[in-house]
């Protein structure tokens, strides 16, 4: 396999310019919040309760977003704050909350975000968590984990870092602590996925490691736990599957830690400075180069050769790129979405000769100078649509929000990212590797084919006689 070309080639290219909000309300959002990135953090956790501190209408908001991209029951808790408890302060509900689930669920973790009512009251969950502790020391051996990630700051991406972070910071021993010493299990190598992967990406990455005989350990595995996967119960109260909390007693002996996605540096600085573990950190893996880099990383760390399936796949991947560049060369793209799956997409379309000419972010991130454009938008998907229309976009790529945009622009939309409620299966989709990339060519292509751009339809000559059926077609 050839050496792959260095992605980190955009300091010679000019960095986007950044145009931050400027209006007072957001119109058709764009954003998931980082209350959400954090509960899917922690629903990647096995035998975990998300608990989210807030209001009881803020917690069923966002569990119905993940029941209807993921298409099963959510496993999700809310300490109920009213308008007493907003007032007069909520400890005695997260103390009554965790006590609660503690002896009804029997959770070996509850994650604790927190949401913008309490954020804005100014409420000290940690101390809440203490005094749970000195109350009820018989559920000691129950793991609670808070953090801060108020709805009105960051998006999904950020507070996704933030929980794993968190979890790092309060679960993970350090190195000097626990005598774990990198490199000691040889075959094992952590990895921090962004939110931006799927269940299908997660999924790859872990077969991926397993051909060159290494032993992947996810923080978080949310293709463990929400893979949609039938199970012998009907219901359970807690995540079945996803990383099990013995497992991170392990992080510091592994060889080394893959971190996917520029919004994790939190939280692999974090796991670095605890286990001492080198670190490899891909701004994404959608395209040739970025998915040449992580097999080079790969054979490097296992002392393994490529294997001859992955060498094929490249290679069709190639082939797939020169059938491929016709139709999506010189296309023109519109995408809206969180930083690292913007630099993602941007990347991708850039590589076949398209070009991105109107691409919104939900919150600004130091990933957004990645992006290959002119101009990054920080808003909704009104500044989308504005940009859109304004630049001729042909094609737009967003979440499901963006259905009625694409609607009044007039042009197709292929979803990605969170959430994706109006079809069935978005979350199980592979866009990574070699064969994720592949795909997701072709569906450009073939989106760019629907258009008939410029297509020369078959001359009739009028004075031939035709038959009535083919002159009527």
């Amino acid at each position: 396999m050839p050496e792959p070309t260095d992605m980190h080639t955009a300091a010679a290219r000019p960095a986007p310019e950044i145009v931050k909000r400027n209006k007072a309300l957001s119109v058709s959002p764009l954003k998931a919040s980082s209350t959400l990135g954090a509960t899917l953090a922690f629903l990647g956790m096995n035998r975990c309760m998300p608990m989210l501190h807030g209001s009881q209408g803020c917690t069923a908001f966002g569990k119905i977003f993940f029941i209807q991209h993921f298409r099963d029951p959510m496993p999700i808790q809310t300490t109920a704050m009213d308008q007493v408890s907003t007032i007069m302060g909520g400890d005695a509900a997260v103390v009554e909350g965790l006590a609660t689930i503690c002896e009804k669920q029997h959770p070996a973790l509850i994650g604790i975000p927190t949401t913008g009512l309490v954020e804005t009251q100014g409420a000290d969950v940690r101390r809440a968590v203490r005094q749970f502790r000195s109350a009820h020391p018989e559920y000691d051996d129950v793991a609670v984990v808070p953090v801060s990630t108020p709805d009105y700051v960051g998006c999904l991406e950020t507070g996704f870092n933030a929980a794993v972070k968190a979890i790092i910071e309060e679960l993970v021993p350090k190195a000097t602590v626990a005598g774990t010493r990198p490199g000691r299990r040889k075959r094992q190598v952590n990895i921090l996925p962004g939110s931006h992967l799927t269940v299908g990406d997660i999924e790859f990455l872990k077969d991926l490691l397993e051909r060159f005989r290494l032993r992947p350990v996810l923080l978080p595995d949310i293709s463990d736990s929400l893979d949609g996967h039938l199970v012998d119960a009907d219901y359970s109260p807690i995540t079945i599957g996803g990383t099990l909390l013995e497992e991170l007693a392990t992080l510091g002996d592994a060889a080394a830690t893959l971190v996917i996605g520029n919004s994790m540096n939190g939280a692999a600085d974090a796991l670095k400075a605890r286990t001492g573990v080198p670190d490899y950190r891909f701004p994404h893996l959608m395209g040739l180069d970025a998915v040449d880099r992580l097999v080079m990383t790969l054979a490097e760390i296992s002392a393994e050769p490529v294997p001859e399936r992955i060498e094929r796949q490249r290679s069709q991947l190639q082939d797939a790129m020169l059938d491929a560049h016709f139709s999506v060369g010189q296309g023109r793209f519109a995408i809206a979405g969180d930083a690292d799956l913007l630099v993602a997409l941007s990347d991708l379309v850039a590589s076949m000769g398209a070009e991105t000419v109107a691409a919104v972010a939900p919150s600004n991130a130091p990933a957004l100078k990645q992006v290959r454009t002119a101009q990054v938008k920080i808003g909704d998907l009104e500044d989308l649509e504005q940009a859109a229309r304004a630049n001729g976009a042909e094609v737009m790529i967003c979440n499901s929000h963006g259905t009625h945009t694409a609607e009044r622009l007039g042009i197709p939309l292929l979803r990605a990212g969170f959430p994706q409620f109006d079809l069935v299966g978005g979350y199980a989709r592979c866009w990574i590797g070699y064969q994720g990339t592949r795909n997701t060519i072709f569906e450009l292509a073939n989106t760019m084919l629907g258009l008939e751009k410029g297509e020369i339809h078959p001359y009739r000559s009028t004075l031939k006689q035709w038959p009535e059926a083919e002159r009527a077609a």
